[in-house]
């Protein structure tokens, strides 16, 4: 059986799958990460449908979980418009947009989100033990959360969000959560704050040992849990293996992957499917003007001492301390480099890639990025191809038209409009209007929607605290 290790210090005890997920704080504050991984023929996954792909790539990752736990974590695509095919794709030219946005919240976390919250709870019940799940987001991983934990035994699920810092949809996705188990704190602050709290306290022994005295253990469902990253590999192997059926490409042709990205997960996922064998020729990172990402995959400079976190119209890219980069970190140059680098990061807030590192990551991936005004023009311009993008999903077209544009490509499409509707319709029509009413005015043009973003209006607001970061170790202790 296959076992992960920590990023910063591979040399200590290994643990299982199950324990990665239950307990995701590696050694030395690090992440943990598959010690192997397998070369894989994925010739091999064609003509399966996406739960068999799901469950052969577990398997071949030898992750120990059984096929029936996995079967039943599977059956939450049942969920999503058309649980055959969850993650469709959308044709422009020879851009081929992944829609990772068919699930119930409306974006690409419940990809990952829905069977993860099935299998956590799974191990959570066969331990015997009570879990407190803390989850800080952008805006889609909170929504996300709650969905797939709501109302599951043996979890309690605390969501941390920026007030202000996500769209109004997203806002009102969590603050009308109605299941017992789950709560909503607003935070004063960015994304990075919240990830921070999140962060430090895994790791607070004071903290955590006020939750073992109410007979709580402390997990989460961010995507430092490689929970959430096993789930994100599969969809790359679907959308290769789907250009291949539908005679987009032959068998072994490369093909870039695109991808907006703000904590590095979904890019993370493509790097491992291409560590694996999957022909991808390149992973194009498209970020907003929190260009942290395209700074570093250029320059091998990750400094965020002159940064200042611009909100922006792609809010769930308003991150500058991506976790995820880590893991890529540990691929390439091992744990001792990983710590080395991680450490000069939180010290004085930066660290550099010498020349070769640099190469090996660019090896890679490419990086590109784009501003607000550059975001509603891509959202005009796939607009005037009949086709309807979010912002996120915009930066990443973007970076695909800047980049690769001659080549075949996966976009990641990673939300539907209806999240960030006013910013669609103030790049397609040039009108300014709130949440709601930029819906309407999109469904009067011809655009669907999921249900539960319509029925959200109507909702009663159950979670409108909002705290600062300091305050909230003692406030959710009160609330358990």
């Amino acid at each position: 059986m296959n076992v992960f290790i920590s990023t910063r210090n591979a040399a200590a005890s290994p643990v299982d799958f199950a324990n990665a997920i239950l307990s995701p704080t590696a050694s030395e504050n690090g992440l943990y990460t598959l010690r192997t991984l397998p070369h894989i023929d994925f010739e091999q996954f064609l003509g399966l449908d996406y739960g068999e792909q799901c469950q052969r790539l577990f398997n071949m990752l030898d992750l120990g979980i059984s096929d029936e736990i996995l079967q039943k974590a599977l059956q939450s695509y049942q969920s999503f418009d058309t649980p055959a095919n969850p993650a469709p794709l959308h044709r422009l030219d020879r851009a081929f947009f992944l829609e990772l946005y068919h699930g119930p919240t409306r974006a690409f976390k419940d990809m990952a989100l829905c069977p993860f919250g099935e299998i956590f709870s799974t191990f959570a019940r066969k331990n015997n033990q009570q879990y407190l799940i803390l989850t800080a987001t952008s805006g889609d991983t909170g929504p996300a959360t709650l969905r797939s934990f709501a109302n599951k035994q043996n979890i309690k699920v605390v969501c941390l969000y920026p007030k202000g810092g996500t769209s109004q949809v997203q806002a009102l996705q969590m603050m009308t959560a109605s299941a017992k188990n789950l709560k909503v704190f607003g935070i004063e602050g960015n994304f990075d704050d919240a990830q921070s709290l999140l962060k430090a306290l895994l790791v607070d022994k004071d903290f955590n040992n006020t939750l073992e005295s109410k007979g709580y253990a402390l997990s989460a469902a961010n995507s430092v849990n490689f929970g959430r990253i096993a789930f994100q590999i599969v969809y790359y192997i679907w959308g290769y293996c789907t250009l291949v059926q539908q005679k987009h490409i032959v068998w072994g042709e490369e093909v870039y992957a695109v991808v907006p990205s703000g904590n590095f997960g979904n890019a993370l996922g493509a790097f491992f499917a291409k560590l694996m064998g999957l022909p991808l020729k390149k992973i194009i990172v498209a970020s907003n003007q929190n260009n942290i990402l395209t700074e570093f995959i250029q320059t091998g400079v990750y400094d965020i001492t002159t940064k200042t976190l611009a909100k922006t119209l792609a809010p769930a890219m308003d991150i500058l301390k991506s976790s995820n980069v880590e893991r890529v970190l540990f691929a390439l140059f091992g744990d001792k480099r990983t710590k080395e680098l991680l450490y000069r990061l939180d010290v004085s807030g930066r660290y550099v890639l010498d020349s070769n590192e640099l190469m090996c990551l660019q090896d890679y991936f490419g990086a590109w990025w784009g501003d607000d005004i550059q975001t509603k023009q891509y959202i005009k311009a796939a607009y005037d191809k009949g086709y309807i993008i979010d912002p996120h999903t915009a930066l990443a077209y973007g970076a695909y038209l800047q980049c690769c544009q001659s080549s075949t490509a996966l976009i990641c499409s990673t939300a539907e409009w209806s999240k960030f509707a006013p910013s669609v319709v103030n790049a397609i029509f040039g009108k300014i209007c709130d949440d709601f009413e930029a819906i309407e005015i999109m469904l009067a043009n011809g655009a669907s929607i999921g249900k539960h973003i319509q029925e959200l209006s109507y909702q009663p607001i159950l979670h409108n605290q909002v705290f600062a970061p300091s305050a909230l170790p003692e406030v959710i202790a009160q609330w358990l």
